[in-house]
């Protein structure tokens, strides 16, 4: 029985795998608003509700796309780290790493920060996924913080803006000072900014190749977040 159910286990992973290609497949020709089930069903041979009792709706297919996609450039970022590197070259590789997947996956990096998806709300299972690359990022600055070797911008945040940040370090359990963490925030934000621009082709004839215009704002968000170098 365990033999018999390990192998319909395996089965089921195959099949799912499978099933999530030809939807990797579907938002390269058509974007995530051409992704249907039946569609999926279709191009696997099999019959809709075969495919229902994997993903009962678009909406969770969509969801673990969006998932694998998050984990997928979480793993990239993490494995670019190197903690015991100096702080300057741990946010270069963290930079550079979610711009090479970016532009080996772009329609999988359209999907989780590009525009929405008209009527899908994403659940709170992608919310640990999601945190993982900002999260590299923060830590970076975090470590060179506690190092004592971050410079701490001098300035007073406004009262709301102030509560974010104190909230938003509680969450993602990062000690930082308000004025530090929002610094970080703005260079995160940047980042994904920036190769959007370069993805979506809104560099065209300006920036394009985007290669040396990349490198030289990753040390200029390196230097306004405070990292030393």
């Amino acid at each position: 029985m365990n033999a018999s159910r390990t192998a319909r286990e395996r089965a089921r992973a195959e099949l799912t795998r499978e099933i999530k290609e030809e939807a990797r497949r579907q938002l390269r020709a058509s974007g995530a608003q051409g992704l249907s089930l039946r569609a999926v069903a279709r191009e696997l041979g099999m019959v809709s509700s075969a495919l229902y009792r994997y993903f009962p709706s678009r909406d969770e297919l969509l969801t673990a796309l969006i998932i694998d996609a998050y984990d997928a450039l979480g793993d990239r970022v993490e494995a670019a780290d190197r903690p015991g590197a100096g702080a300057r070259e741990r946010w270069r590789a963290c930079c550079s790493a979610v711009r090479d997947w970016a532009v080996g996956h772009p329609h999988e990096y359209a999907l989780i920060y590009g525009s929405p998806v008209p009527g899908y709300q994403a659940p709170e299972a992608t919310i640990s996924s999601a945190s993982r690359v900002p999260t590299a990022l923060l830590s970076v600055v975090r470590d060179a913080w506690q190092a004592g070797d971050l410079r701490e911008p001098p300035e007073d945040l406004a009262a709301e803006l102030a509560g974010q940040a104190t909230r938003t370090a509680a969450q993602v359990s990062l000690d930082l000072p308000g004025p530090v963490l929002v610094r970080a925030a703005i260079a995160w934000t940047q980042l994904f900014g920036m190769i959007g621009f370069e993805l979506f082709g809104h560099l065209a004839n300006t920036f394009d190749p985007a290669d040396a215009f990349f490198a030289h704002a990753v040390e200029r968000m390196g230097d306004f977040a405070g990292l030393p170098g």
